[in-house]
C-alpha cells in the first residue's frame, strides 16, 4: 500500500517538473521571438532601440500573463 503512494507521488512530481519546464521554455521563446523581432524591425527601420525595447517589454508581459495563467488555482 505505502509502494503505491509512492508511485502516485513521484509520478504527480514529474508531471509538475515537465509542466514547469514547459512553461519555461514557453517563456524563453516568446521573451527571444519578441527580442529578434524588435532587433529586425529597428534594423529595418532604421530606429535603433526603439522596437527591441517595446517589443521586450510586451513579450516579458505576455509570458508572465501566460505564466499565470498556466499556474493550477
Amino acid at each position: 500500500m505505502d509502494n503505491t503512494k509512492n508511485k502516485k507521488n513521484s509520478s504527480s512530481e514529474a508531471n509538475s517538473y515537465v509542466r514547469y519546464s514547459g512553461l519555461a521554455f514557453q517563456m524563453m521563446v516568446t521573451i527571444g521571438l519578441g527580442v529578434w523581432g524588435g532587433i529586425k524591425l529597428d534594423e529595418w527601420l532604421g530606429l535603433r532601440p526603439l522596437f527591441t525595447v517595446v517589443l521586450s517589454l510586451l513579450a516579458v508581459i505576455g509570458s508572465l500573463v501566460q505564466l499565470i495563467r498556466g499556474l493550477p488555482k
